[in-house]
C-alpha cells in the first residue's frame, strides 16, 4: 500500500514539474501566469550556495525552509517521494529485471565530497551548485534538448501528414496539432547550442540506472547528501522487529541499496518498499525518539581535499583567457537586468529557465566565453534572435536574481550593448544600393538608428541620393534586432557588441556614460 501511495505521489509530482515547466513560456502577454521556477524555489541547496557566493537573501528561497523542516522530521522524503530526477530514475530502473539484493558501495561518499567542493566554491563567489543540483540540471537539459526535439519531430511528422493529403487524417491531425499547440509544443520551434551534449547527458545520467537504481541519489546528488545530513537525526526511521528471520526480501526492493541490518537514515529515500516486500511483517517505519547510532566518516584527508578543490576551483576557472578582469568580452551579451558579470556568475545556477522562456530564442547557452564557471549560462547571439523590446520574461523566471526583474520603463532603458556598422559590408556605404531595414525594425522611441542623406557614383558616374544608416549611440539599447534583420544574412552588416551595457561602468564606449544600475 505504502510503495502504490508513493508511486502516486511521485507521478502527481512529476507531472506538476512538468507542467510547471510547460508554463515556462510566453503567452502571448509579458507575464506568466503560473510559478515557473516554483521547484528551484524549494530547493535548499540553491538557497545555502547562492546565500554563500552572492552573499544575498532571496525571497523566493524561503520556500526551501518548508523542505528543510520536512526533511529534519520524516528524513529524504522529497527524494523518495517528490524529486521528479528521482521519478525519471525509478522508471528507467524499472527497466531492468534485478536479481538479488543491490548494497550501497563506499561510493556513497562521492556525493558528500561534491557536497563540500560546492559549498567552499561558493563561500569564496564561484557558483557551480547549479551544475550538479537536480532539480537545476533537470530544467536545464530538458529545456534546451530533449523539449526542442520534441518540438521538431511533432512538427516534422505534421508535415508528412499534411504533405500525404488524406483528407480524413487530416482532419484528425490538425485538431491533434490546435490541442499539442495549447498544451505542449512553443509557440516557434526553439533551438539551442549544445542542444544535443546536454541530451545525451541527460540520458547517460538515466542510463547509470540500469548499472544501479537510483545511481545519481545514491553516489552523486549533491542535494540528497544535503537532505541526508539534515534527515540524520529525523525521528522517523525504520524498526526491525524480533521476528526478522534475514531472507533478503527488503534488501532486493531497497531503491537506496541498504540491508536490513545496515539501514542508514542518510541514505534511505524513504520509498518504504522495504516495508511492503517483507512477508512477515517484521519491516516498518515510525516515529522514535532513540537516537541515529550511524557515523558519516568521510576522511579527514578527503574532506581537506574537497575543500581545497572548492577553494581553487576559483583560481583554476580564472587563470583562462577568457578571463580579464579590466576587459569585457565583445560576445557575452547578457540579458537585460543582469548584474555585473562577477555577481552575475556568483548567482546563475544555469537553470535554463530564462533561456526557455525567450521568446525570440535569442538566449543561447555559453561554452566557455564567460569561462568555466560560466558554462551554460545565458548569452544573446542576435543572429538567432533578438531581444524583444516589450519582453521582461527572463527576469521573472530567474530564481536567484542574476537576472533582475524590470518593469517595460525600466526595460526601455535598459542597454545590453551597442549596435556597430561594419561599413564595407553595409548595402548603402559599400554598394551604393538603398537599404533602410535596420531603421525600419529600430523598436526605440527616437529611433536609435538615424539617416544620412548623401550622394554617390555608381562604376557608370551616376548620382545617387542614398540614405546612409549610423547609431545614435546614447539612443541604443543593443537589443540586436538590426542585426537579427539585416538583409546581409550570412554576417550581417551591423553588428552588436557588450560595449556601453547597463550593468557595467567600465564597459563604456562614451566617457560621460553613465548608469543608474550599473556598478
Amino acid at each position: 500500500m505504502l510503495v502504490w501511495a508513493r508511486r502516486v505521489s511521485q507521478g502527481l509530482f512529476l507531472l506538476l514539474f512538468l507542467f510547471l515547466f510547460l508554463q515556462t513560456e510566453s503567452k502571448g502577454s509579458d507575464q506568466l501566469g503560473y510559478p515557473a521556477k516554483l521547484f528551484l524555489d524549494f530547493d535548499p541547496l540553491l538557497a545555502l550556495t547562492t546565500l554563500l557566493s552572492g552573499h544575498t537573501l532571496i525571497a523566493g528561497f524561503s520556500f526551501s525552509l518548508i523542505l528543510v523542516a520536512i526533511t529534519a522530521v520524516l528524513g529524504r522524503v522529497f527524494c523518495g517521494w517528490a524529486c521528479p530526477l528521482g521519478t525519471l530514475h525509478n522508471l528507467v530502473g524499472a527497466m531492468k529485471r534485478w536479481q538479488g539484493s543491490q548494497h550501497v558501495r563506499a561510493w556513497f561518499h562521492v556525493k558528500y565530497l561534491l557536497l563540500i567542493f560546492l559549498l567552499t566554491g561558493s563561500v569564496i563567489g564561484i557558483q557551480l551548485t547549479g551544475l550538479f543540483d537536480p532539480l537545476s540540471l533537470l530544467v536545464r537539459h530538458l529545456a534546451l534538448g530533449p523539449y526542442p526535439a520534441l518540438n521538431y519531430a511533432a512538427n516534422g511528422l505534421m508535415d508528412a501528414v499534411y504533405k500525404a493529403d488524406l483528407r480524413a487524417i487530416t482532419r484528425v491531425a490538425d485538431l491533434l496539432f490546435e490541442f499539442f499547440k495549447a498544451t505542449i509544443l512553443a509557440f516557434q520551434q526553439p533551438r539551442f547550442e549544445q542542444g544535443t551534449l546536454l541530451t545525451l547527458l541527460l540520458v547517460a545520467i538515466l542510463l547509470l540506472n540500469l548499472a544501479e537504481r537510483r545511481f545519481w541519489c545514491r553516489y552523486l546528488c549533491p542535494l540528497g547528501a544535503l537532505l541526508g545530513l539534515i534527515g540524520r537525526w529525523a525521528p522517523l526511521n525504520r524498526q526491525t522487529e524480533a521476528s526478522c528471520n534475514g531472507c533478503g526480501a527488503c534488501d532486493r526492493e531497497c531503491q537506496g541499496g541498504l540491508k536490513v541490518d545496515a539501514w542508514r537514515a542518510s541514505e534511505c529515500l524513504y520509498c518504504m518498499a522495504c516495508e511492503d516486500a517483507c512477508p512477515k511483517d517484521a519491516v516498518s517505519f515510525g516515529f522514535s525518539r532513540k537516537p541515529s547510532s550511524e557515523t558519516l566518516n568521510l576522511g579527514r584527508r578527503k574532506m581537506l581535499l574537497a575543500g581545497s578543490a572548492g577553494l581553487a576551483s576559483v583560481a583554476v576557472s580564472r587563470a583562462t583567457p577568457t578571463f580579464y578582469p579590466n576587459r569585457a568580452n565583445p560576445d557575452l551579451i547578457r540579458p537585460p537586468g543582469s548584474r555585473p558579470e562577477p555577481e552575475f556568475l556568483a548567482r546563475c545556477v544555469k537553470c535554463g529557465e530564462c533561456m526557455k522562456v525567450c521568446t525570440t530564442n535569442g538566449l543561447q547557452p555559453t561554452l566557455l566565453e564567460a569561462g568555466f564557471e560560466g558554462i551554460w549560462s545565458p548569452i544573446l547571439i542576435p543572429t538567432k534572435g533578438y531581444c524583444e523590446f516589450k519582453c521582461t520574461l527572463c527576469g521573472q523566471v530567474c530564481p536567484t536574481g542574476a537576472i533582475q526583474p524590470l518593469s517595460q520603463a525600466e526595460k526601455a532603458e535598459w542597454r545590453i550593448g551597442t549596435a556597430m556598422f561594419d561599413r564595407g559590408r553595409c548595402l548603402p556605404h559599400a554598394h551604393a544600393t538603398p537599404c533602410i531595414v535596420c531603421e525600419e525594425v529600430c523598436p526605440t522611441p527616437t529611433k536609435a538608428i538615424w539617416f544620412e542623406e548623401v550622394v554617390v557614383k555608381d562604376r557608370n558616374g551616376r548620382e545617387l541620393k542614398l540614405k546612409q544608416p549610423h547609431v545614435d549611440l546614447k539612443l541604443c539599447i543593443g537589443c540586436g534586432i538590426c542585426e537579427a534583420k539585416c538583409p546581409i544574412s550570412d554576417h550581417p552588416a551591423v553588428y552588436v557588441t557588450s560595449i556601453g551595457e547597463t550593468r557595467s561602468k567600465k564597459n563604456q564606449l562614451l566617457l560621460d556614460n553613465s548608469s543608474r544600475y550599473g556598478a
